[in-house]
């Protein structure tokens, strides 16, 4: 198959389903904000030297290599921009515990989850407009469906930052509440989200069949990325092997949820798009869990 026909792939969702997908994603990060706390926060400040080389890493290395990344392998269009979106996406709700397993320090590992959700509002539709207008065919899709970087905010901020606020203010008030709560909360919401990418797949599955392996290949090269800029710019700033197993872990574990709600909201289900981003939930676990089981064997 020709890779550049994975752009004329359209997942579609009707607008109910859409709304109703907003809604999952808004209650998966409901749940891991119950488990947030202030102080969570308030240790960027005491101790800020491994969450802020993180966060760099985060929001500043991974879409800039990610760019170049694009232009060195040159994948369809689509799946371009896919790429760009995912490295624009704070870290995942499954970084906390890969750090812990893999016996790095949780501490950064949750604060930098807590400051990058925050700080996604801004640098998410921020990255996505700079890094994917600079790529000529990247800049053709962010032109052809005009895509204005305050809808995103607008967005993300319903998804991301009301979630956010909700849980942490529950979960300070009402301690008790939000223990009872937020394993539920963040269960029944990822079964329901795995669902939902099930019948967008579905849809279109001889094609995904058919594309599988160059997506599969992609989301490696690109993880396997994400996961070395996170380690080694610790290493080259001094960070201690905690540290910068927490640092690597949260970069290499993106919100691909995010990611999947932005393609629908703003790109009708572009298919190069959607398949990076639904492969990349997929394969991050699958190295994360690789990564903790091979540092969980080795000394701190």
């Amino acid at each position: 198959m020709d890779p550049s026909a994975i752009d004329q792939i359209r997942l579609n969702f009707s607008p109910q389903s859409i709304l109703a997908m907003n809604i999952v994603i808004g209650l998966m990060m409901l749940g891991v904000a119950l488990e947030l706390k202030l102080e969570d926060f308030k240790r960027i400040f005491l101790s800020p030297k491994a969450p802020v080389i993180g966060l760099g890493a985060q929001f500043i290395l991974l879409p800039a290599f990610t760019f170049l990344l694009t232009l060195i392998i040159r994948p369809a269009p689509s799946m371009a921009l896919g790429m760009i979106l995912i490295a624009a996406c704070p870290g995942g709700n499954l970084s906390n515990i890969m750090t812990y397993l893999a016996r790095g320090n949780a501490a950064v590992s949750i604060s930098m989850t807590a400051v990058s959700t925050a700080a996604a509002i801004v640098m998410t539709p921020l990255n996505l407009a700079l890094w994917g207008s600079l790529n000529p065919s990247t800049a053709v899709i962010l032109r052809r469906v005009s895509l204005n970087p305050f809808d995103v905010f607008t967005t993300i901020v319903l998804i991301l930052g009301i979630p956010l606020a909700t849980g942490m203010l529950v979960s300070g008030i009402l301690p008790s509440l939000a223990a009872r709560i937020r394993k539920p909360f963040k269960i029944i919401s990822f079964v329901i989200f795995i669902g939902f990418v099930t019948v967008a797949l579905s849809a279109n599955w001889q094609v995904f069949l058919k594309v599988i392996g160059l997506v599969a290949f992609v989301v490696f090269l690109h993880n396997a990325l994400a996961l070395n800029l996170g380690y080694w710019s610790g290493r080259f700033l001094g960070l201690g092997e905690r540290d910068v197993r927490a640092v690597a872990i949260e970069v290499g574990i993106q919100n691909s949820a995010l990611g999947l709600i932005l393609i629908f909201d703003f790109f009708e289900g572009l298919g190069g798009m959607a398949i990076v981003a639904a492969w990349w939930g997929i394969w991050h676990i699958i190295s994360g869990l690789t990564v903790a089981g091979f540092w969980s064997r080795r000394p701190v």
